[in-house]
């Protein structure tokens, strides 16, 4: 049976998504052989199907696991009890900072979202639309409070921050002149001169 710890307790699982993410954003999930995922796991491919049903698996379990958390994150941002500018801007400013922190992972996705099967591109679709609408509906929230402009739709707003966040993986280094949370207070900022009357 297969240990399901490595000697420093890793489970088996985060061996495999973190050999594959590292794999995946090195060389590109299509030219990434199974082998090579469970050699740099220091598993067996048993170990692989046991856990992931598929590459296919992995490649979705990589950003999937990136959206829950931010999910998880938008969602209490939404719900504290502070001013609705406050709660905008903090859940705009944590897309970025997270999505930084996960950049391969955000790599990944949006060079490899279409080599996804269909069943599970559809799945990761809907996730998607869940964070966007629910991050729609606090802006949507302000514009009906008077405190946002309704000059911008919010699909529009929403569109024009997402935009800039897929584009991080393009041009941000870690190395570079700016923290995570730096541009992350940038991109906010920016987002709220768009809403604000």
């Amino acid at each position: 049976m297969a240990r399901t710890t490595d000697g420093e307790g890793t489970p088996v699982p985060q061996r495999l998504l973190a050999a594959a993410t590292r794999l995946f954003a090195d060389q590109g999930y299509d030219r990434t052989s199974v082998q090579e995922i469970v050699e740099a796991a220091g598993v067996t491919k048993g170990a692989l199907y046991h856990y992931f049903g598929s590459k296919d698996d992995l490649l979705h379990e990589v950003y999937a696991r990136l959206l829950r958390v931010q999910q998880e994150r938008l969602d209490a941002f939404a719900n504290a009890d502070e001013p609705i500018e406050k709660r905008v801007r903090d859940a705009a400013a944590d897309v970025v900072v997270t999505t930084i922190e996960n950049l391969d992972d955000a790599m990944i996705f949006f060079r490899s979202m279409h080599q996804l099967s269909p069943e599970k591109n559809k799945q990761v679709r809907a996730e998607r639309r869940r964070y966007h609408e629910r991050f729609r509906a606090l802006i949507e929230e302000g514009q009906q409070a008077g405190v946002f402009t309704t000059a911008n739709p919010a699909d529009l707003v929403v569109d024009y921050h997402f935009g800039s966040i897929h584009h991080l993986s393009t041009w941000y280094r870690p190395d570079g002149p700016m923290s995570p949370q730096q541009v992350a207070d940038h991109l906010a900022d920016l987002l709220l001169r768009a809403l604000r009357p």
